[in-house]
């Protein structure tokens, strides 16, 4: 973070000199962070030195100085101890610089290179594979700024209660990287967050196997929840499907989107099948198409009515699923709807 109470209100007439002349679009940078032209301080042709070092082309240089303006206000010691960090993960520079200019903010926010340091290492002892660590870096880069033992009492909670809930030591390495590499964000959370949210699955009478099984299924997201918030989710869905705690159960075990959406997410959905005539029974036989937005919802009711499949009447399992499954559903309907109805009375026509 950089001052704007700068001395001066003109711009750096240097800075201006040396983004021209590497062909950088000034007014984008006037648009998006003036400030970083009114510094008296700039690196404009070194750090341009250094990404051209990695293998970066005159465009490359320029498209990244445009979208993380900042880059120019760190010294080159500071680059190059990033440089350096990414290393650690990265097979080569060809990928480093790739990365570099598709995520350029992640590489440049060098403020916690400690910190960075000691999270790739002990994600690396932990087991996660290089190439998994640099898509953290660069799509969850906070995760990496907490000091390295945060993130081992979260991962150490995960595997206490992991262990506690009768999962077994064989597999909890990887039931560990296969929830961080699903979702890292749960780094973020406190380990007594944590704990709250498991206790509240079981004081809700969900078994150890169940909670361990929503764990899965949830890739995570649950550690991101609260216990008032499940709890208002959980009484809107028993209220909307009448049904008993037992039977609730059952459904949050079907589709855990009960469980983690607010009841005004819930409330917007379900509105949105009811006014496509869809039944609450239906959607109580089948609750994971809650799982959908309304506009997936329409769109796909819309392509199954327009082959005569009249979603009224049938159960919902055909709106399911991620966009590849629902392509693979509609073309077993569409290629059944095409087929030629069989005569068993019609000639068959067989060449000698």
């Amino acid at each position: 973070t950089y001052t704007t109470d700068t001395k001066s209100r003109e711009e750096n007439k240097k800075t201006l000199e040396n983004l021209y002349s590497l062909s950088v679009d000034i007014t984008k940078i006037r648009r998006l962070k003036e400030w970083v032209l009114l510094q008296d301080v700039a690196y404009v042709k070194e750090i341009a030195g250094i990404l051209q070092e990695m293998g970066a082309d005159e465009t490359t240089v320029a498209s990244i100085i445009e979208r993380c303006p900042e880059a120019i206000l760190h010294t080159p010691a500071e680059i190059n101890s990033q440089r350096a960090l990414w290393q650690l993960v990265c097979q080569n520079e060809k990928q480093l610089i790739k990365l570099i200019e598709q995520f350029p903010e992640s590489f440049f926010t060098t403020e916690y290179q400690q910190n960075q340091k000691a999270n790739i290492l002990f994600f690396q002892e932990l087991g996660l594979k290089n190439n998994i660590i640099t898509r953290f870096l660069t799509s969850a880069p906070n995760i990496f700024y907490n000091p390295v033992e945060q993130n081992k009492n979260v991962i150490e909670t995960l595997q206490r209660n992991y262990l506690n809930l009768g999962g077994s030591e064989a597999n909890m390495k990887i039931w560990i990287l296969k929830l961080l590499s699903q979702n890292p964000f749960i780094l973020l959370n406190t380990s007594t967050a944590i704990q709250e949210n498991l206790e509240f699955l079981q004081n809700n009478y969900f078994t150890d196997q169940e909670v361990l099984q929503l764990l899965s299924k949830l890739k995570g997201f649950i550690f991101q929840l609260n216990s008032t918030t499940m709890q208002k989710s959980m009484l809107f869905s028993k209220n909307i499907f009448k049904c008993s705690d037992q039977e609730l159960k059952q459904l949050v075990l079907k589709c855990p989107a009960l469980l983690y959406y607010s009841v005004t997410v819930l409330e917007e959905r379900l509105e949105g099948l009811l006014k496509e005539g869809i039944s609450i029974a239906q959607i109580r036989e089948t609750p994971m198409v809650l799982e959908l937005t309304t506009q997936i919802v329409q769109y796909r009711i819309q392509k199954l009515s327009a082959l005569g499949y009249d979603i009224k009447s049938g159960n919902l399992e055909s709106l399911n699923g991620t966009k590849k499954d629902f392509e693979v559903t509609y073309g077993k309907i569409q290629s059944k709807k095409e087929r030629p109805v069989f005569n068993p009375v019609a000639p068959l026509h067989i060449e000698d």
